[in-house]
């Protein structure tokens, strides 16, 4: 591990910057919302404008560094990252909040893949699996002490707007002096949403689910916490609990996995998640107890989101992993993006308990679809191909972090 950081750490160090701000501008505008007396159903469509402009960077980015190149595309994107969370204090209006998320979500996808391309040419090839998981256990770091700097001025104010616009101009310095040349950038080959539904019906229809879960978590978690009256520290704590319980279940979870029915975990993950959210919703909570909730539900979705992903790959051969993954993550931008805007007319129609009533829902489904999907497939035979990741991966990362967990095994044609 230290040789890699040796030769990643100003690429490391930019990612734990950039992840910094990305994890207060979500939980601030949560909680300056409801200060700005701004409603729940717009806070929703201020939240899900995020995941508007990450599929659609996933789909444009590529284009334009095919077209300028990758240090051009990382500036450009960096410089309107900066502006924007500075905009977000000057113009406390939803609709400009909302376009802003939307420009926000874009900029963030451009400069992970920029960033995942990069890191992929820093690494030889002895040392790129261990990599990326540094570079995802980073992401998740820099979140949750994003949730620690909420604490530092009042959000009512323009401090908190400040600090990351400058974390996030600082990030690109190391990022844009490593000596690493620019990498050579190849777009994916798209494949059939009909050809990878029928390589993995649970698959879909789970990534789909479980990006509406996170999106409720992390876009709408702020504003339900506001809603019932946390203070700003309450709510950075029960946002970075949601991390922390991530990063900690990854690895035992992922070492059952490739020993196990990846369904069967994803069922039973979900099932779990659907009984600690029924909890919340039926029990009388205090709010310590919030805290261990957002942390089993981190722990329960950050790894069923590897788990579906590493299940799908377990059904197609090597070269069709990276199309897979392009795929995968187009169909979970589209349940992400739906996530706020249902949280958000649910905590409107039920109050602060449709914050829970959804998630609670949409895991149910998963639990009832897993268990279906036993009954009509039998289990694929599985390389250890589960990999430490966060929702934030665009195609290239999880692409090349499956592949690196794989390659212990034999190929799919060899094995058989």
């Amino acid at each position: 591990m230290l040789s890699v950081l040796r030769t990643t750490w100003p690429l490391l160090t930019g990612i734990l910057l950039l992840m910094v701000g990305n994890g207060m501008q979500g939980t601030l505008l949560g909680i300056r919302g409801e200060i700005e007396g701004i409603a729940t159903a717009q806070m929703s469509m201020v939240m899900s404008g995020y995941f508007g402009g990450f599929v659609l960077g996933s789909l444009v980015v590529p284009k334009l560094i095919q077209g300028v190149g990758h240090v051009r595309v990382f500036a450009a994107l960096g410089s309107l990252i900066s502006a924007v969370l500075i905009l977000y204090g000057a113009a406390p209006n939803w609709i400009v909040w909302a376009v802003l998320r939307v420009l926000i979500g874009f900029c963030f996808c451009g400069v992970y893949i920029t960033a995942e391309s990069w890191m992929n040419a820093s690494a030889g090839n002895e040392t790129r699996g261990r990599a990326m998981s540094a570079y995802f256990i980073v992401q998740m770091l820099g979140l949750v002490a994003g949730q620690v700097l909420m604490n530092v001025s009042d959000p009512g104010g323009w401090m908190l707007f400040v600090i990351p616009s400058v974390l996030v101009s600082l990030a690109f310095t190391p990022i844009l002096l490593a000596q690493v040349p620019a990498p050579r950038f190849e777009t994916i080959a798209p494949m059939s949403m009909a050809r990878l539904y029928r390589a993995s019906p649970l698959g879909c229809v789970g990534i789909f689910l479980i990006g509406g879960v996170f999106s409720a978590l992390l876009g709408m978690g702020a504003v339900w916490g506001a809603q019932i009256g946390l203070n700003v520290r309450e709510i950075s704590a029960f946002v970075a609990a949601i991390w922390i319980g991530g990063l900690l279940a990854q690895y035992p979870i992922g070492w059952l996995s490739d020993r196990y029915d990846r369904r069967r975990l994803i069922a039973g993950l979900s099932a779990f998640g659907t009984v600690v959210t029924l909890a919340v919703l039926l029990v009388d909570t205090a709010d310590w107890l919030y805290l261990v909730a957002a942390a089993l539900l981190g722990g329960v979705a950050n790894p069923i989101y590897a788990l579906l992903i590493a299940y799908t790959n377990d059904s197609l051969d090597t070269r069709d992993m990276a199309a897979a993954s392009a795929g995968l993550l187009l169909i979970n931008g589209g349940g992400s993006v739906f996530g706020p805007l249902v949280t958000g007319w649910l905590m409107s129609a039920l109050g602060p308990d449709g914050f829970w009533a959804y998630i609670a829902l949409l895991l149910a489904g998963l639990t009832a679809y897993a268990g279906w999907r036993m009954t009509r497939r039998a289990a694929p035979a599985h390389d250890q191909n589960f990999a430490v990741l966060s929702p934030n991966a665009t195609p290239l990362g999880v692409e090349t972090a499956l592949a690196r967990a794989g390659e212990t095994t034999p190929p799919r044609e060899e094995a058989a």
